[in-house]
């Protein structure tokens, strides 16, 4: 049996949202997050040393990191299903490169901006102004034109083709769909409107809203 240790708020969204696509039996264990510092509870730590998530074990194998996550249950389960033929290497590599590039491009600037925006709260009252400014100048400096950047980028991807791969749901699509349902959810997408249609497509799958029926909603960190 595939277990997903299942942290709310989180990446492990998409690993469920997977598992409904290739219609794979999973039991899921959920954490809540601390209410005041965000972070994973430190039972996680019994699963995996670094106590994150998403973390899942099938069987005696325990696997983390979302993008390895989504390797193994494609290689292991996925048949082919959702993946472009390793005989069109230019659609193999094209998915390949959206799949890694979620996390490694896109996500730390989400992350940046998570991070950032949090330093406002978590500081002592007098300082709060100090950390807001912070913030604020980081933000404008450098996240949010990079952000516009890599949005321009991936809007000019979906507008003529409506996904990442030539198959749907890739696991391209299933790597990029959460930092994009972020983005929609923080209101970042008003001006990329093949963005926006794709975030409400993944939101009309059948296999998605499985997963919101067992999981919830997904949900930013506050």
């Amino acid at each position: 049996m595939i277990r997903v240790h299942h942290l709310e708020k989180s990446r492990s969204h998409r690993v469920l949202w997977l598992l409904e696509i290739l219609q794979l039996d999973y039991e899921m264990v959920t954490y809540a997050r601390d209410s005041d510092s965000q972070l994973a509870p430190r039972a996680l730590k019994d699963i995996h040393p670094l106590g994150k998530s998403p973390v899942v074990t099938d069987g005696d194998i325990t696997i983390a990191e979302s993008g390895a996550i989504v390797d193994y249950l494609l290689m292991r389960y996925g048949q082919g299903q959702t993946e472009p033929s390793t005989d069109n290497s230019a659609a193999w590599v094209n998915e390949r490169y959206w799949r890694h590039y979620a996390e490694g491009s896109l996500m730390p600037l989400l992350v940046m901006r998570l991070v950032f925006s949090q330093l406002p709260r978590q500081s002592p009252f007098l300082v709060k102004p100090i950390a807001k400014g912070i913030n604020d100048t980081v933000n404008s400096r450098f996240l949010a034109p990079q952000l516009a950047e890599h949005l321009a980028m991936i809007e000019a991807h979906l507008e003529p083709r409506g996904q990442f791969s030539t198959t749907w749901p890739s696991g391209a699509d299933v790597q990029m769909g959460f930092p994009l349902q972020v983005l929609s959810l923080s209101g970042s997408l008003r001006d990329f409107p093949a963005i926006t249609r794709y975030v409400a497509r993944i939101e009309a799958e059948p296999a998605w809203q499985r997963v919101v029926e067992r999981a919830g909603p997904l949900m930013l960190p506050m």
